[in-house]
């Protein structure tokens, strides 16, 4: 344990408007804004980030855009390939943060954009364009 910390797993989604560098990288610069805010830590209580994307998504790596985060120079940032399954969500990115946070501390998944579909219970108020209908 870290300074008295839990090491928990957040989970958190969004979806991309298009397959673009900007759309992609304003979506997960949204999750990450989200995610750190709502769950109140710092780039040094990060230990992993693991991101998946459709196989829609190819324009640029969302560990990338975390990578420019202040602080998170030391996060381990890994980036793959979701399982390509008939019907799931288009454009969506999927993410998983191993976070050292206070004992006992509430949890907040985020869930946005169109990707609040997949987890109605965990989205955020957030809810930026996406075609997935």
């Amino acid at each position: 344990m870290r300074n008295h910390r839990e090491l928990r797993a957040l989970r958190g989604a969004t979806t991309a408007g298009a397959n673009t560098s900007a759309a992609i990288t304003e979506c997960v610069e949204e999750l990450l804004v989200e995610l750190i805010t709502k769950n109140d830590f710092k780039g040094e209580h990060v230990v992993s980030v693991t991101f998946s994307v459709t196989i829609d998504l190819n324009a640029c790596f969302p560990a990338a855009i975390a990578r420019r985060w202040t602080g998170w120079n030391e996060v381990a940032l890994l980036d793959c390939q979701q399982m390509a399954v008939i019907g799931d969500l288009p454009r969506c990115i999927r993410m998983m943060a191993h976070v050292w946070l206070e004992p006992g501390q509430k949890i907040f998944h985020p869930y946005l954009r169109g990707a609040a579909r997949l987890r109605p219970d965990r989205s955020s108020s957030i809810v930026g364009q996406s075609s997935y209908s």
